[in-house]
């Protein structure tokens, strides 16, 4: 999956990664893109931060030009056809120019942006600049993991400034789909959709087919009377559970529904064709429990930080879809992707090869109206961007009280919670949404806690069956000594998980690092792996758990992989621990991702 939109996807596009001319401006001398004087060239998508940028300045700059002169190879929008740049993130502030006119701008790093530059496509080329503003010492803006001190200390890491996703070009017809969303009715066995067209519809008719392994399963023609078009498709239902099973997406049955939209003129032509894909599958939580499809569903996830060493938080598809392989081999059937809005293609190899994802809001660490506005705007940004995506199970758009430090005393930032989680909510009301993941919850429909002890019986001891649980919600505070439950939440009532534990920082003699507890050997490391996740799979009073993390990343040691994503352990040995049974080698090698014998079955055919 090459297309940095895998749920809107239009053959007709064109990749403008490569070398662009770029200079640092942290004096502000430069005002125009006539002004600039370009001292070096980047490699984009990669933030100059980066080695794989070829620029690898990890010092304190706040402003940032590019120019890229963009051909067209004769590919010029027709009449009435609009030409769309579109860019993945570009961190902070972004103001684009068209052969030096202003065509747009952007506020948010981590949400994209699409700017029409129609009017400047009539010649064959171009000339596109940016400037990106991004104050790296600016506390209140959404930064997740990206350090403010000029080199990255504890848990915090290098900055990635400028563009860090994928900038693209899309020609698109006059009235074309620009919105789309999936969702799935288990109950009522439905696919239902929500479609944006923009551009005049009179006369025009929009067919949607569904499909499963080439095998047409619905098609369905909509007369369009207004530009924005909802409606839910029943499937053919076989009733009985074994055979709906075999139509349910699950990380151990990662089952999807191709989708073919063609947007048709008065006479039947096609105007614009869209490939997607949705799938078939619900979440619940219930007073006790985490449901994948109406069934209670254990979840096992790794915290993922999504950062790589020469290139930051940038990914080509195929590393994306390597850390997806990675995480399902050491046992997992999920991820909370930590601090980071990921890019969609990797959420694509989620969706394609089964696994649940929590999808969390990069934090900032102030709190000001400045806050409130950045947060709000772009994590509806990012919710909207994510939601149809089968493997997103739960959003996180606070973590650990960063960006609102003060949240048990101070009732502004308790409402700010408050009004993020049922913002969240209300864009999206099929999945659970923790208020703020780790402790000082005000609100969420699951109790979320981050509890680093080393010893697993202290573990069985808080979170043993429910009564343990309830006890340590009230009474104990794992995390530097703060109140798991705001005053006012009752969380007696909903699911518990343990979504940050471990922290085992795992380095050779010699070696520098951080963790919550540090050992020298593979062997050490599986032996105290496999003794807190026997511990964690007996808390009955646990519906899930993430363990503290995948990989090495940068001075934190704490992966079970580490920074080039080699396991620190033997891979199987550790997907037994994860996975609370022994597996054999023959059944690993085998099945590694941990698949049903209907899917493998399934996908031998």
């Amino acid at each position: 999956m090459e297309h940095p939109r895998p749920l809107l996807r239009r053959n007709d596009w064109q990749c403008l990664d490569g070398t662009w001319k770029f200079a640092f401006d942290d004096a502000a001398l430069w005002q125009r893109p006539a002004d600039v004087r370009y001292a070096a060239t980047i490699v984009v998508p990669f933030a100059p931060e980066s080695q794989r940028s070829t620029i690898g300045d990890t010092a304190l700059h706040s402003r940032l030009w590019y120019s890229h002169r963009v051909s067209l190879q004769g590919r010029q929008p027709a009449a009435g056809q609009r030409l769309l740049l579109h860019f993945g993130a570009v961190d902070y502030r972004a103001t684009v120019w068209v052969n030096g006119q202003r065509a747009g701008e952007h506020v948010g790093g981590h949400s994209p942006f699409t700017v029409d530059v129609t009017e400047w496509a009539s010649a064959d080329a171009f000339e596109l600049t940016l400037l990106a503003e991004d104050d790296p010492l600016d506390m209140h803006k959404p930064r997740g993991k990206q350090d403010w001190q000029p080199e990255p200390h504890a848990i915090w890491y290098p900055r990635s400034s400028g563009i860090w996703r994928t900038v693209w070009l899309e020609r698109v017809p006059a009235t074309h789909v620009s919105r789309l969303r999936w969702s799935a009715d288990v109950a009522r066995w439905q696919i239902a959709f929500d479609a944006r067209i923009d551009g005049d519809v009179r006369g025009m008719t929009l067919a949607v087919t569904l499909s499963v392994g080439g095998a047409l399963i619905s098609s369905d023609v909509i007369a369009l009377q207004q530009q924005h078009v909802s409606r839910s498709i029943s499937l053919p239902d076989p009733g009985i559970d074994d055979a709906r099973e075999a139509w349910l997406w699950s990380p151990e049955h990662p089952q999807l529904i191709d989708a073919r939209l063609e947007l048709r003129g008065p006479d039947g032509t096609v105007v614009d064709a869209i490939d997607s894909y949705t799938a078939m599958r619900s979440v619940e939580v219930d007073d006790a429990r985490f449901l994948l499809n109406g069934r209670p569903y254990a979840l096992r996830m790794v915290l993922d930080q999504g950062y790589w060493p020469d290139s930051l938080m940038t990914a080509d598809s195929a590393a994306l879809r390597a850390d997806v392989e990675h995480i399902k081999r050491l046992g997992f059937n999920g991820a909370r992707k930590h601090q980071k809005s990921e890019d969609p293609r990797w959420l694509y190899w989620a969706d394609r090869l089964g696994l649940c994802v929590w999808c969390e809001m990069p934090s900032a660490y102030a709190f000001s109206d400045a806050t409130v506005h950045a947060l709000c705007d772009e994590w509806r940004a990012l919710v909207e961007r994510d939601l149809s995506h089968p493997c997103v199970v739960a959003w996180v758009p606070i973590n650990e009280s960063w960006g609102v430090p003060a949240l048990p005393t101070q009732a502004r930032q308790v409402d700010l919670v408050r009004a993020l989680y049922h913002m969240t909510r209300a864009l999206d009301g099929t999945r659970p949404v923790i208020g703020n993941d780790g402790w000082e919850m005000p609100c969420g429909d699951i109790v979320a806690i981050h509890d680093y002890s080393a010893r697993p019986d202290v573990l069985l001891q808080r979170y043993g069956d429910a009564a343990a649980v309830q006890h340590s919600l009230q009474h104990e505070r794992p995390g530097g000594g703060r109140k798991l439950l705001v005053a006012g939440f009752d969380g007696s009532q909903r699911p518990t998980m343990l979504t940050e534990f471990g922290g085992i920082a795992c380095m050779p003699e010699g070696d520098v690092g951080w963790g919550y507890s540090q050992l020298r050997t593979g062997a050490e490391l599986l032996d105290r792996y496999g003794q807190l996740l026997q511990a964690v799979h007996a808390c009955k009073g646990l519906a899930g758990f993430c363990y503290t993390q995948l990989t090495d990343t940068f001075f934190e040691k704490n992966g079970l992989l580490d920074a080039q994503r080699k396991p620190k352990a033997d891979a199987r040995a550790l997907a037994s621990a994860t996975r609370g049974v022994e597996i054999d080698e023959r059944e690993y090698a085998a099945n590694p991702f941990g698949y049903s014998a209907r899917w493998l079955a399934n996908t031998k055919r």
